[in-house]
């Protein structure tokens, strides 16, 4: 199995940055499409960017502009970072993975725990 655990989430006041990281451990042998999601209270969990495995970037509409994702391999680890940030980007970030623990697994998806990010203002 694969665990992804993320990191770097907090207060942060609207117009700074934050930067989250991503770490995946546990049986990993291949990671795919690694991404960013984000939930804020009562509302449903939104993507908020990708990276494919060659490093082909998107970011969703809400933060376009403002992100930055990328990953680092020998670390299996991604990367995000939102600048310019506005009260509407709080809410916790989770991370996500699409991943195999064996050269025999099918590709799966992992998902962390969460980390809450609040914009002051």
């Amino acid at each position: 199995q694969v665990q992804l655990v993320e990191s770097g989430g907090g207060l942060v006041q609207a117009g700074g940055s934050l930067r989250l990281s991503c770490t995946a451990s546990g049986r990993v042998f291949r990671l795919n499409t690694m991404g960013w999601y984000r939930q804020a209270p009562g509302k449903q969990r939104e993507l908020v960017a990708t990276i494919t495995t060659g490093r082909t970037t998107d970011c969703a509409d809400s933060v376009k502009g403002r992100c930055t994702i990328s990953r680092d391999n020998a670390k299996d680890t991604v990367y995000l970072q939102i600048d310019s940030l506005k009260r509407e980007d709080t809410g916790i970030y989770y991370c996500n993975a699409e991943g195999q623990s064996s050269v025999w697994d099918i590709s799966r998806s992992y998902w962390g725990q969460g980390t809450q990010v609040t914009v002051s203002p």
